[in-house]
């Protein structure tokens, strides 16, 4: 059996807004809700707490009855059809509103958000809708007009002090040299709060914070800028796939940092301008497509030309 305890992503999960990491903005506006709220999108990279900040406010906040759905499990018109509209079209015991949270809203087929825009006006009077989504773009206008739309977007400080408070509260021994690896760690996976958490733990042997080296160093960033420089491409992308383990295939996270390392580097402006708008469009285009590893060659291809 799990022992959920002993995994920090589920043993540091908030249960209360003031423990959840948000800008000041968004936390000023959930905090204004009390028995009612409106139907709300939230919208965020994986990891910044959407479905958590869901669940506070329906057992925190509102204290209501509510269903559960994950949407990339359950993302056809039937999930809609019967599952939501014979929870939503009944008044609650208690008198107060109910709530759907859809997780993973961005993964209903075109056929069910259809369904689900005429179920959230239907049953407005019974029933409110959280719903969070990766990519905003892939929910239809007509839902996101019906709702109060939130990107969730962590304060890196706060995500620092976080994440470092847990580190204590297990009693992990941080030399200073992993103190420094330990705020590289956390801007590398930011704003991912629940993967930087998971590599933290990871990196912990017998409660001493032990973070890889090459966690920390620029190598495989300065190997691929030189690559492009010298027109080696097609060789990265061997070189890459050899070294996965270093990014753990996280090719969005790859061209993130890519983008990033360029942009420091000391090269004529217009050149860098067009190599960030190329890693711009490929992270992109990287919502839409099968195979990220190959969005992110061909992105590499295009940096050569740029």
């Amino acid at each position: 059996m799990i022992e959920f305890d002993k995994i920090w992503v589920e043993k540091y999960r908030p249960s209360k807004l003031d423990d959840i990491i948000l800008d000041e903005r968004t936390l000023n506006i959930i905090k204004g809700f009390k028995n009612e709220i409106p139907n709300l999108l939230f919208v965020g990279n994986p990891g910044t707490g959407k479905t958590t900040l869901a669940r506070v406010i329906v057992n925190d906040i509102l204290g209501c009855n509510y269903l559960y759905i994950n949407a990339s499990d359950e993302s056809g018109i039937d999930t809609i059809r019967h599952n939501i509209t014979n929870f939503a079209q009944t008044k609650s015991f208690d008198g107060g509103v109910k709530v759907v949270i859809l997780d993973e809203g961005d993964g209903l087929t075109a056929q069910a958000q259809a369904a689900l825009r005429n179920t959230m006006e239907t049953y407005a009077k019974y029933c409110r809708f959280i719903i969070t989504a990766n990519y905003k773009h892939k929910i239809i206008p007509a839902i996101q007009s019906r709702c109060q739309s939130l990107d969730l977007k962590p304060v890196l400080e706060q995500a620092v002090k976080r994440c470092y408070s847990i580190l204590k509260q297990e009693n992990v021994n941080i030399s200073d040299e992993q103190k420094k690896k330990f705020i590289q760690l956390v801007k590398r996976y930011f704003p991912d709060l629940r993967k930087t958490i998971n590599e933290l733990q990871k990196s912990v042997i017998d409660s001493v914070l032990s973070i890889d080296s090459n966690v920390s160093d620029n190598e495989l960033l300065s190997k691929c800028f030189e690559g492009l420089a010298a027109g080696k491409s097609l060789e990265l992308r061997k070189y890459l796939i050899e070294n996965e383990d270093r990014f753990q295939g996280d090719y969005d996270t790859l061209l993130a940092n890519l983008l990033d390392y360029i942009y420091d580097q000391k090269m004529e402006d217009i050149k860098k301008k067009a190599m960030i708008a190329t890693i711009a469009d490929h992270l992109y285009k990287s919502a839409f497509v099968v195979d990220k590893e190959i969005n992110a060659f061909a992105c590499l291809i295009n940096l050569e030309k740029a």
